[in-house]
């Protein structure tokens, strides 16, 4: 297992709102939960057991915040060797579900 964090500096403050919890960890896939947190930032502590892609993780987690601009989040990712694609997916069905959006509005 490895443990990674990352911490980005968000503009888009959500108001308050409930945890959201999407995807399961199993075989090839992941969980991404999704908190209030105080501050400004945006947090996203990741375990995986997939070792050695600090480096895609950043850049698939900076894409999500270049996207969406975050701040006073937490994210915890739970990985069991997902791709990069359904880790963005992930992603943006949290956000959808704390927005209050199916995970395929438009």
């Amino acid at each position: 297992m490895e443990t990674l964090h990352f911490a980005f500096d968000g503009a888009n403050v959500l108001p308050a709102f409930a945890p959201a919890l999407v995807g399961v960890v199993a075989s090839g896939n992941l969980e991404v939960l999704v908190e209030s947190a105080a501050g400004t930032g945006c947090r996203i502590d990741i375990d995986t057991s997939a070792r050695g892609f600090g480096a895609i993780w950043e850049a698939v987690l900076r894409d999500f915040h270049d996207r969406h601009g975050l701040a006073g989040i937490a994210v915890s990712i739970h990985d069991m060797g997902a791709t990069p694609a359904v880790v963005s997916l992930r992603l943006d069905q949290a956000i959808s579900a704390i927005r209050g959006a199916t995970p395929w509005a438009a």
